[in-house]
């Protein structure tokens, strides 16, 4: 049954839906197609260096073969399954630039007398931009040698499809596709001196979104790991165009690189991945890295992003202590608060599920849940809900439809321990509980210390609880015959011991979403029933001697 609130979102999904609807009919009519007109450059003023889109791309299909291929069949039906990676022009980056030019220009001739007009999934906000951006970064081969008219076209059809991004740009809401689309606006005028004025309107619509979508720290207020790499690469990106083409950098760009990558520094695995909280998966920071060997962190944060980093010598952990983000902000935040994931000699031993939405909806939908993240569950529900609406998703995303408050952080750095405490009432509203956990490592003993609280607020109200955490997926686990605790197989002769004080525990098959497909794995479990009484939970993982 719908509230006022989820009303109120479907109805304005509505109206957008509608809107987005007759401008996709105007969109294909001769008048807008008109309207993008404007006047051709008459020359190439700057050329950027075409090694500089390595920073962005993230193309991962094959190795493209020109030589081997008839231009003539290169946009054929059969081939469209791959519609984004063939029209975005990021395989540029792959050619041998030598002897690939020729047919690289009758591919993009072909393309021209085939799109050069407004088409639906061709001239998609991401595929546009990303397209622009590719072809500029390869003006040196594609218009070298090129006739005259081959040139007007080439330029004009540039320009029509910056004139789409900058008549559209307020209609987007997603922040990665308008970080996309002002990149390619930035561009256009670092380029060509008659659109100048797209390198201030960029840059000035750039400093706009990174005020509206990043904490003061330099955080996304999506709470996304990932998007700390997918605006770092832009961002740095447009920072190399910019310096070399001996225009001034505008000092906000430089300091939120600065931020960004201090972020980065923070939160990185000790395998150089993002870790896995709030839609991250597997990402490996690639080309940031060169960038992260010449960055000097200070790193005075005791957290950053609501998440917590613990360090000692060859032991790694990070916390979610923080609260979901705004609604707005939400359409990939996975439901787990005081979850971690725990890293030692550089292998990871605990972790979350990651996000599966690459993988499908319905991963994507099902790794969201508490039970996928290494925390507390109780009665099998999800702290946070989703919206289901598909009206309301397909506009707004599956954002959150509920919060809730995280409080009670503290951080201790003694002789023997280090870690933190922290709480959050996310099952306080249905089931009348807070949780409090607290994680330390042990100096002195080498091991993970972890202490469950489960308050309960609400007597008599009966619950079922279950504190899961998650194996890596490379990693085995068996439960011991004491029954309380269980031996994480890290290699043949490498093993660690969980146990819990008092408490039985089960090792349970799981799910990992954080890869390309989803992967089986295991889960260590301490359940069971609370109905009057507050309840502690004391919890360790040492060296299997």
């Amino acid at each position: 049954m719908f509230g006022l609130k989820s009303v109120y979102f479907y109805l304005i999904a509505c109206q957008i839906t509608l809107v987005k609807f007759f401008r996709k009919i105007y969109f294909s009519s001769k008048n807008y197609n008109k309207s993008l007109e404007s006047k051709i450059p008459k020359q190439v003023y700057y050329n950027p260096n075409p090694f500089l889109l390595s920073i962005i791309t993230s193309y991962s299909g094959p190795p493209f073969k020109i030589s081997e291929i008839n231009p003539n069949n290169f946009w054929l039906e059969d081939k469209k399954k791959n519609t984004e990676q063939m029209h975005n022009f990021f395989w540029l980056s792959l050619i041998d630039r030598k002897t690939d030019h020729t047919k690289v220009k009758k591919i993009i001739y072909i393309w021209m007398i085939k799109n050069s007009k407004y088409k639906k999934k061709i001239w998609e906000t991401s595929t546009l931009s990303e397209r622009v951006i590719s072809w500029i970064l390869n003006l040196d081969i594609i218009l070298n040698n090129s006739t005259f008219d081959f040139k007007k076209n080439f330029l004009n059809c540039i320009i029509t499809q910056t004139n789409h991004l900058k008549k559209n740009i307020k209609f987007e809401k997603d922040v990665t596709k308008k970080i996309e689309i002002l990149t390619a606006i930035i561009l256009t005028g670092v380029v060509f001196k008659e659109y100048e004025e797209n390198f201030h309107i960029g840059i000035k619509e750039l400093e706009i979104l990174i005020k509206d979508f990043f904490d003061d720290d330099g955080f996304p207020l999506s709470r996304n790991p990932n998007d700390l790499i997918f605006f770092s690469r832009y961002l740095l990106f447009c920072k190399e165009i910019i310096k070399d083409s001996q225009k001034y950098v505008p000092e906000f760009l430089e300091n939120i690189i600065e931020k960004i990558l201090n972020c980065i520094d923070y939160i990185k695995t000790p395998n150089d991945q993002m870790p896995l909280f709030n839609g991250s998966t597997s990402l490996s920071l690639g080309q940031i890295q060169k960038y992260l060997n010449d960055f000097k962190s200070d790193n005075k944060n005791s957290k950053i992003g609501g998440l917590f980093r613990i360090k000692h010598k060859k032991s790694f952990l990070l916390i979610d202590t923080g609260r979901p983000p705004q609604k707005k902000f939400s359409k990939s935040y996975q439901s787990g608060p005081l979850s971690f994931e725990y890293f030692l000699d550089g292998m990871k031993i605990i972790t979350n599920s990651g996000f599966g939405n690459h993988i499908s909806k319905k991963a994507g939908l099902l790794s969201r849940l508490t039970a996928c993240q290494s925390t507390l569950t109780i009665n099998e529900t999800s702290i946070t809900k989703f919206e289901k609406n598909e009206m309301i998703n397909k506009v707004f995303g599956a954002s959150i439809k509920n919060s809730f408050k995280s409080f009670d952080f503290s951080s201790k750095n003694e002789s023997s321990l280090i870690g933190c405490s922290a709480s959050n009432n996310g099952y306080g509203k249905n089931f009348g509980c807070t949780h409090k956990r607290e994680i330390y490592m042990d100096k002195d003993n080498n091991c993970l210390k972890g202490i469950d609280h489960i308050f309960k607020t609400k007597d008599g109200y009966p619950i079922r609880y279950a504190f899961r955490f998650h194996i890596n997926p490379e990693l085995s686990a068996v439960k011991t015959m004491s029954g309380n605790s269980a031996l994480i197989q890290i290699s043949k002769n490498k093993s660690l011991l969980f146990s819990v004080n008092d408490e039985h525990l089960e090792v349970e098959k799981s799910i990992f979403f954080g890869e390309k497909k989803i992967i089986d794995s295991y889960c260590i479990t301490i359940s069971g029933n609370l109905v009057n009484k507050n309840k502690i939970f004391n919890w360790e993982i040492r060296k299997n001697i």
